[in-house]
């Protein structure tokens, strides 16, 4: 399955013990959810994807922790260090209105208030505050655009755009 079809919910970190658990860093809310997909698909590159099954996921401290089929011992985990999660769009939930998974906003045209096209949105960042959106111009230039409700006014996945409260020269 190619990186199109797949929607990236988080990023595999250290090792957890010696059972071969691994920390999971969620790119997105309710990730327990996740526990209800037997199957999650796992990437070096965001790419290539392939079919891994999920063991088990719980919460541990202020984290999450995760079993993967395969993965037995400590030094599979930190094999597995940074290796991304995710999953079909089709196998995810529904998202609530003015909810959405970050693989629907790349590729979505920013414009401001003053109708400046800022670019498109080439990634987000997460930074523990916020996700931030990448957004490329024509001009090569990146801006970085906080994805909070005071800056994005509108996302209209209909019609591609995002509309923000950011200056073309921030």
């Amino acid at each position: 399955m190619t990186g199109n079809d797949i929607v990236v919910l988080g990023r595999l970190a250290d090792p957890y013990g010696i059972r071969g658990w691994l920390k999971l860093h969620a790119f997105g809310d309710d990730p327990l959810d996740w526990a209800q997909m037997p199957v999650w698909w796992i990437s070096r590159d965001g790419e290539q994807w392939r079919e891994c099954g999920l063991k088990s996921l719980k919460v541990h401290g202020n984290g999450l922790v995760v079993l993967l089929d395969g993965v037995d011992d400590r030094t599979a985990a930190e094999a597995m260090k940074g290796v991304l999660v995710g999953a079909p769009q089709a196998a995810l939930p529904a998202t609530e209105e003015d909810e959405f998974y970050w693989g629907d906003l790349i590729g979505l045209e920013v414009i401001n208030t003053a109708d400046e096209r800022l670019g498109k949105v080439v990634g987000l960042l997460e930074t523990g505050a916020n996700a931030v959106l990448r957004v490329l111009g024509d001009d090569d230039v990146e801006h970085l655009v906080p994805f909070v409700s005071a800056v994005v006014l509108a996302v209209d996945e209909e019609a591609r755009q995002i509309r923000v409260e950011w200056g073309s020269d921030w």
